[in-house]
């Protein structure tokens, strides 16, 4: 069905702007003056079918919905309904009021289903790929409770969170990971450029070289030569390591594994992944979604195929009637502070709030470890650089030392 975007005059003559699903244009200047708005201008921007936009869901990799799009979203929609706003004409503020084109039609499709008698949940769900079944659910249970601009609160903080984790986490590794690459390019400019002609002058001579500076050119002529082929065979080896992992079962498993059990790293990931089930099952439970529902969710955020299947099985213990600390705590996977922190809040009645406390200690755990690794890995990456710049240095100034020896 086209969508319509349109410009037109409300009944006390004010200009207001937004967009409307229709037929054709006959059709969507009828329906707006059936809601006592007069069109001006009327302009189709999309004509996509209603159930192929559900199954799009973001319009494309040009036109994606971010994640900090509909954390804007949620926390105006939670504003507009805390302050007394129908839901229909809060929906129609932020259409009028977004200015991302694929949000703005999505809205616009989801105020559309709530106009016809539709849930808010009814019409979030067409669009799978902006929001997830985490989202759904709260919304769902926002509903079913009376309390949808408090649950909408919670989405909103709950994603404000997820993103300053998250920006935390690229920010810290940007620098470093920026000195790898320049450093690389550097490095490889000097093997493959510069060494060359240094030591074409060794050669003409014919003086017998000493073996690192004969290490130094044969990298040298293999880098100047087959160059190529080392790119290839790097990009050869990250597709089948890329596809033994987003393929294969296993490969999946292995790869989850190497993340909990590598040296440094691995602590994190665990971190991250608590921070993340226990902010996400904290929300949902204060939410009013059920426990085994959450649960599931909660599984599904984790991003870590081994305590996946760990919380998947504390939710069937939890069905046989065990607590939730048990098999959390006999998996191995939980830190013994996550299941004893959940333990008390199971004794004292108040899960919700002690899952809120471990999300925010683990955030702040993953927080400070990622600053002690990145400064830990600057100094480290400058000493390997400035080995490597050692060894063609001593490599080319070797042979020079020997010639002057051979002059006295």
């Amino acid at each position: 069905m086209p969508i319509y975007e349109y410009l037109a005059l409300d009944d006390a003559g004010r200009r207001i702007k937004g967009v409307i699903d229709a037929i054709n244009a006959v059709g969507a200047r009828q329906k707006l003056r059936e809601s006592s708005i007069f069109p001006v201008e009327l302009k189709e921007t999309g004509g996509r079918h209603k159930d192929a936009v559900a199954r799009s869901g973001n319009g494309g990799i040009f036109g994606k919905v971010r994640f900090s799009d509909t954390a804007i979203m949620t926390r105006q929609l939670a504003t507009l309904l805390g302050a007394g706003l129908p839901l229909v004409p809060a929906l129609a503020v932020l259409v009028s009021q977004t200015n991302h084109q694929q949000l703005k039609n999505t809205l616009a499709r989801i105020k559309e289903e709530v106009n016809e008698g539709k849930s808010l949940t009814a019409g979030m769900s067409l669009f799978p790929q902006i929001f997830s079944p985490f989202y759904i659910n709260m919304v769902k249970a926002g509903e079913a409770s009376g309390t949808i601009n408090l649950v909408l609160e919670r989405l909103a903080d709950f994603s404000e969170n997820q993103q300053a984790l998250g920006t935390k986490i690229r920010s810290a590794l940007a620098y470093p990971l920026i000195m790898f690459f320049v450093g690389a390019m550097v490095i490889f400019f000097l093997v493959t450029f510069v060494v060359p002609n240094i030591t074409k002058i060794f050669e003409e001579m014919h003086q017998t070289l000493p073996g690192i500076t004969i290490l130094l050119i044969a990298v040298s002529s293999f880098l100047k030569s087959f160059w190529w082929i080392l790119l290839l065979l790097l990009f050869a080896s990250f597709l089948t390591v890329r596809y033994a992992i987003v393929r294969t079962e296993r490969g999946q498993y292995l790869w989850d594994r190497m993340k909990l059990k590598t040296p440094l790293v691995g602590s994190l990931n665990q971190k991250i992944a608590v921070a993340r089930f226990s902010r996400t099952l904290g929300t949902l439970l204060q939410s009013g979604v059920p426990l085994l529902a959450s649960l599931e969710i909660a599984a599904n955020v984790v991003n870590n195929r081994l305590m996946a299947d760990a919380v998947r099985q504390a939710a069937k213990g939890v069905e046989e009637g065990q607590s939730l600390s048990l098999p959390l705590s006999r998996s191995g996977l939980f830190p013994p502070m996550a299941s004893e922190m959940i333990a008390v809040g199971e004794q004292s009645g108040n899960v919700e709030a002690m899952l809120s406390r471990i999300a925010d200690a683990f955030e702040k755990e993953t927080a400070a470890q990622i600053m002690t690794l990145t400064s830990l890995l600057e100094p480290l990456m400058i000493l390997v650089m400035g080995f490597m710049v050692g060894f063609i240095v001593v490599s080319v100034l070797l042979p020079i030392f020997e010639m002057n020896q051979l002059v006295r």
